[in-house]
């Protein structure tokens, strides 16, 4: 007899566990707790992305800073000098009698702004 119901509140209680995990893991599959979960992540995601920006853009100030001192890009100006400007690339003066056709203003082409 003792047995018996050993045996029973074994079966009832491994009844019990299985269902609430079932129950559980229901419950997370939903359509509401699916698109909670992927909101948290995306969330988190962003976070990650907007840590990475700001390392990103603080190594480049830092570089910027150790090139122009390097450079001497950040040496003292002397006033009596015109200001020099730099330029990354220079365009090419257009050879002699070249014309360039223009769009124009007032066009009806409709993929234009495509």
């Amino acid at each position: 007899m003792f047995r018996r119901t050993f045996w029973f509140t074994a079966g009832a209680a491994a009844g019990v566990w299985a269902t609430t995990k079932v129950n559980r893991k229901i419950r997370q599959l939903t359509p509401e707790s699916l698109a909670a979960q992927a909101a948290d992540k995306a969330i988190e995601a962003g976070h990650k992305l907007k840590d990475f920006a700001l390392d990103v853009r603080e190594g480049m100030v830092r570089r910027e800073a150790e090139l122009g001192g390097a450079l001497g890009l950040e040496a003292p100006v002397d006033p009596d000098l015109p200001v020099q400007r730099h330029y990354a690339v220079e365009a090419a003066e257009p050879p002699a009698g070249t014309t360039y056709r223009k769009l124009p203003y007032n066009s009806n082409n409709r993929n234009e702004d495509h």
